[in-house]
C-alpha cells in the first residue's frame, strides 16, 4: 500500500508538473531602422518544464519548445527605462500559465546595457518596436498559427507605460511636457531630457503616424507611467480601450499627482485605478534575485529594496491576478 501511495504521489506530481508547463523562446525581430530587437516569449507548452531554473530570470521554462495547441490572447510587455525583457517575468509567467502569449521586447538603446538614446529618439523608437513585435509575432513566429489577432493587449511599465498609452492611441502634448520640466526640473523623466529640449521640442512637429499607433491593441495595463504630465485631453481623446492604471503612493521617480493622476482625470472613459498603498516605483517589478545585494549594492538598494509595510512577494500575486482578470474580461473573443 505505502508502495502504491508512494508511485501515486509521483504521478501526480508528473501530471502537475505537466499541465503547468510554460514555453519560453528568446527570439530576435528585424528593425529595418536600427539594430534587430531581442525578444522574450512565454506561451502555454505541453512540454514538461524542467526541476531547476534555466532561465536568467530564474524561472524553470520549456525552452524553445512547441505552443500548446490552441488560439490564444497575446500580450505585448514594454519595460521601463533602462529596463530589460525579463524585469516582469513573474507576470508574464502568470498570463502565459493563464493561456496567454506574452512579447516582452528588449527596447534598443534604452536598455539596461544601452541608455545611450535620448528622449526624442526613443519615444518615437518604443512604440515602433511594439509594433513591430507584433508584425513579427503574427507572420513569421513559429507559433504564429496558435494567436488569436483579435485579442492583443499591451502591459507597459514607466516608460513603458508611456509606451502603451502612445501604442493605443496617444500623442503627447509636448509643448505641456517642456513646460512642466521648467517649473519641476528635478523629476527624473525630466532629468532624462536635461539640456535637450531643443531637439524634444522638435517632436511637436511629428505628424500622427509617426507615433505608430497600432489599432491592433484592444486593452492596456499602463503601471506607473513616465511622462504622465505630457499628456491631457486631446492627448488622450483616442485612448478609448480598456484600460487599467497602477500607481504607488510612494512612487518618487514617477509621483502619482503628476503622471497617474493626470492621466486617470483626462482619459476619454474611465480607467480601473489601483493606487497601491506604501508602494514604490520598482514595487512593480518581480522580487530581485537575492544574489544582486552582494554582485551590485547600488543596483539593489535603488531597485529591489521597498517600504518595510509593503511586501513585494505578497503583493505580485495580487497584481498578477488583477492583471489577468483585466485581460480576461476585456479581450473577449470576437
Amino acid at each position: 500500500m505505502k508502495a502504491l501511495m508512494f508511485l501515486t504521489s509521483i504521478l501526480l506530481a508528473l501530471i502537475t508538473q505537466y499541465a503547468n508547463a510554460t514555453g519560453f523562446q528568446r527570439i530576435f525581430v528585424t528593425d529595418p531602422y536600427d539594430k534587430t530587437i531581442e525578444v522574450g516569449v512565454w506561451y502555454p507548452s505541453d512540454s514538461v518544464s524542467p526541476n531547476a531554473a534555466n532561465t536568467p530570470f530564474r524561472q524553470a521554462l520549456a525552452l524553445d519548445n512547441p505552443v500548446k495547441s490552441g488560439s490564444y490572447p497575446l500580450i505585448l510587455f514594454s519595460h521601463g527605462y533602462g529596463g530589460w525583457m525579463g524585469g516582469h517575468a513573474s507576470t508574464a509567467l502568470a498570463l502565459a500559465e493563464a493561456g496567454y502569449i506574452v512579447a516582452a521586447p528588449t527596447h534598443t538603446g534604452n536598455n539596461y546595457e544601452d541608455e545611450s538614446y535620448p528622449p526624442q529618439r526613443w519615444m518615437l523608437d518604443r512604440p515602433r518596436h511594439m509594433k513591430q513585435t507584433i508584425d513579427h509575432l503574427l507572420n513569421n513566429w513559429i507559433g504564429m498559427e496558435n494567436i488569436d489577432p483579435t485579442r492583443i493587449g499591451m502591459f507597459g511599465f514607466s516608460a513603458g507605460g508611456y509606451t502603451a498609452l502612445v501604442s493605443s492611441g496617444a500623442v503627447p502634448n509636448i509643448q505641456k511636457l517642456l513646460t512642466h520640466c521648467q517649473k519641476h526640473p528635478s523629476e527624473i523623466a525630466c532629468k532624462l531630457g536635461a539640456n535637450n529640449e531643443i531637439a524634444i521640442a522638435e517632436l511637436a512637429k511629428q505628424p500622427s503616424n509617426a507615433w505608430n499607433h497600432d489599432l491592433r491593441i484592444s486593452a492596456t495595463v499602463v503601471i506607473a507611467p513616465g511622462f504622465g504630465f505630457a499628456f491631457d485631453q486631446a492627448s488622450l481623446e483616442k485612448v478609448t480601450l480598456p484600460l487599467q492604471l497602477w500607481s504607488g503612493t510612494k512612487d518618487l521617480n514617477v509621483p502619482t499627482k503628476t503622471n497617474a493622476d493626470v492621466i486617470f482625470q483626462s482619459l476619454p472613459k474611465p480607467a480601473e485605478y489601483h493606487l497601491i498603498k506604501d508602494a514604490g516605483h520598482f514595487a512593480f517589478l518581480s522580487p530581485c534575485n537575492p544574489a544582486l545585494q552582494q554582485q551590485n549594492p547600488r543596483v539593489w538598494n535603488m531597485v529591489c529594496v521597498d517600504a518595510p509595510t509593503f511586501d513585494r512577494e505578497e503583493f505580485q500575486k495580487e497584481f498578477n491576478k488583477e492583471v489577468i482578470n483585466f485581460f480576461n474580461k476585456s479581450l473577449t473573443a470576437k
